[in-house]
């Protein structure tokens, strides 16, 4: 899930704002984005875990674990979710010996929230944590909705220890024709389809096309080099369906 845009930490009893409607072919900019954004999450929160499990065959479940397993810290490292959505990673990362915090800007993801980790609603573009104070951070499915991902990833060398890890998960474009055409029909035609019968149609018209957002790995991996993630380092997953980074603090 994801968010950007408002800084500031925010109480979880604030009443979300409306959220607005994708009624058209393009995507969102600028603030725009981040309203949008914001407002979906909040209204998708109650179903997202069970349309996540049905629309990834519960491969997202396996990517989460190979995540939290490249992120190789010992047990008891404090580690940043950010856009935790409704915590799922912290759920394995706890399980893990991991002292995960969730962080959201959409307070109904974080509503939603089963994990029992502590929770902040906070703009991740500007962490309400000192230089240098966590041992590492996730971040599963929503760099390609923050509004500018350079200045996440400075975020993050700022706030991760030297020798702190993290592990960012998002969609991929396939490199093999064949697996890029079929997710191509399953993400274009099936799951707007899936998302329309069981939550919201409109969002889940938007979230195939929000990979449109990425840069490409090389881009992505160079500014988390110039952030500090020395040894940054891409993987694809199931045959690209699925993309991790990961590195070091140096």
């Amino acid at each position: 899930m994801g968010q950007t845009g408002r800084c500031g930490t925010r109480s979880l009893n604030r009443v979300s704002e409306p959220r607005p409607r994708w009624d058209t072919e393009d995507l969102p900019q600028g603030e725009a984005k981040v309203a949008a954004v914001q407002g979906m999450f909040d209204a998708i929160a109650p179903k997202y875990d069970r349309l996540n499990r049905i629309i990834s065959l519960r491969l997202d479940v396996r990517w989460r674990k190979r995540a939290v397993r490249d992120l190789a810290l010992p047990a008891g490292s404090v580690v940043l979710d950010l856009a935790s959505g409704t915590g799922d990673l912290c759920v394995d990362l706890a399980a893990g010996g991991i002292r995960p915090i969730s962080m959201d800007l959409s307070f109904g993801m974080l509503s939603a929230d089963r994990s029992g980790v502590p929770r902040v609603q906070a703009d991740i573009l500007r962490l309400p944590v000192p230089d240098a104070s966590v041992d590492g951070v996730t971040c599963g499915f929503a760099l390609r909705n923050l509004l500018d991902l350079p200045t996440f990833f400075t975020e993050l060398g700022r706030v991760v220890r030297p020798g702190g890890r993290i592990a960012l998960l998002d969609v991929s474009v396939p490199s093999n024709s064949v697996v890029r055409s079929g997710n191509s029909i399953y993400f274009g035609k099936v799951v707007p389809r899936i998302g329309a019968l069981l939550s919201d149609g409109a969002a889940y018209r938007y979230l195939p096309k929000s990979v449109a957002y990425l840069p490409s790995p090389e881009v992505m991996l160079a500014s988390l080099v110039d952030a500090g993630f020395s040894d940054a380092h891409h993987a694809q997953l199931s045959g690209g369906l699925t993309q991790l980074m990961v590195g070091t603090r140096r």
